[in-house]
């Protein structure tokens, strides 16, 4: 059964994020900001300016009393202690702002929004740095950690793509639908009804490894070789939309969020955390063997993806409502999933230890 943590908002909440000292930020609509303690007791309230949405809040990984959010095309510092006027704004995106990343120096800031456009804000000089750019809504961008300069994204185009920020053209792009298509032909008419448009993002400690969750119900995750990135599995357990991935402390275990209510935890440890053992990797052998007439990654690929059919979730929660966010968090002593919904209050499961 979920806690549920209430007198915070009054509106749907649609973000959450976690600082080292397990403090809660929460953002929902209509530019309501809430920090809650461990204990779920809201100890700080702040309602932004033009009462736009706060669609993403991120902590400093340098500092957890800063904290970045995002309510509309601006970005506002505030300093938890005080939560009053934000210590500073950045406006530099044209549209509503999806997600927010800052490396784990703590000196760039990366602000995804609705024209596709990531500005890459340098946080000492205060200005940007580099424009970026999807086809269509980029709904997720995430810094790599140990890996300051390098960042991954994803859109409603279905492109996945890892950038660099000495480079304003990404290294390496990733089409969902051309693989799916590649994979299944042409026959699978499902495909232009459910398309694979990417929505979350989320990057594994150690940085090479990175899940994608789609509209089409799949989690595909990917590791980064060098200035490339290549599929290294792909499951289901959402029957709609995966709304959120989220990457544990812990080595491979990941929480996805979907819009058919459901949260699940999923234990990939085994099948991406040993280079040499990865099927993925036989095949990509295989692939540099392969004639030139079957050498295509799709069907490549496929062998891969069957091999993974066995993933199952480690566990299930059947929380009932689409899910807008998910985090984790260690709260008195034992690890905590927090999910926001279109409630106004969060939801807090218990999470097995690894």
């Amino acid at each position: 059964m979920a806690v549920k943590w209430i007198g915070g908002h009054s509106s749907s909440i649609l973000c959450l994020n976690v600082n080292t000292e397990g403090l809660v930020a929460s953002g929902a609509e209509r530019g309501e900001l809430t920090l809650w303690d461990g204990g779920g007791t809201p100890a700080g309230q702040l309602q932004l300016p033009t009462a736009d949405d706060v669609t993403s809040v991120v902590f400093s990984p340098r500092c957890p009393t800063r904290l970045y959010t995002s309510h509309g095309e601006t970005v506002s510092l505030l300093d938890v202690r005080s939560l009053k006027e934000p210590v500073e704004r950045f406006h530099v995106n044209e549209e509503e702002i999806n997600c927010l990343s800052v490396n784990e120096t703590d000196n760039f800031l990366a602000a995804a929004d609705d024209s596709g456009a990531i500005k890459v804000m340098d946080l000492e000089n205060k200005k940007v740095s580099r424009s970026l750019r999807h086809s269509n809504i980029c709904s997720s961008v995430v810094f790599r950690p140990q890996r300051p300069q390098s960042l991954v994204s994803c859109g409603l185009d279905m492109q996945v793509m890892l950038w660099n920020l000495q480079k304003a053209r990404p290294l390496w792009t990733t089409n969902l639908q051309e693989c799916e298509m590649e994979e299944d032909g042409l026959q699978s008419a499902g495909q232009f009804f459910n398309p694979p448009l990417a929505h979350s993002l989320s990057v594994a400690a150690c940085g090479n490894i990175f899940g994608c969750g789609a509209q089409d119900g799949k989690v595909r995750i990917f590791r980064v070789t060098g200035v490339k990135f290549e599929r290294e599995l792909e499951f289901q357990g959402h029957s709609l939309g995966v709304s959120q991935v989220l990457f544990m402390p812990e080595a491979y275990w990941l929480l996805t969020g979907g819009n058919d209510g459901k949260v699940l935890l999923w234990d990939v440890s085994s099948d991406v955390g040993k280079q040499q053992k990865s099927p993925a990797k036989s095949v990509q052998r295989r692939k540099a063997q392969a004639p030139a007439s079957t050498r295509k990654d799709g069907k490549l690929n496929k062998v891969a993806s069957n091999e993974h059919a066995r993933v199952s979730p480690k566990l299930t929660i059947e929380h009932g409502e689409k899910v807008n966010w998910i985090s984790c968090a260690e709260l008195k002593g034992s690890k905590r999933v927090l999910v926001a919904d279109q409630s106004s209050s969060v939801s807090v499961y218990p999470l097995p230890e690894p």
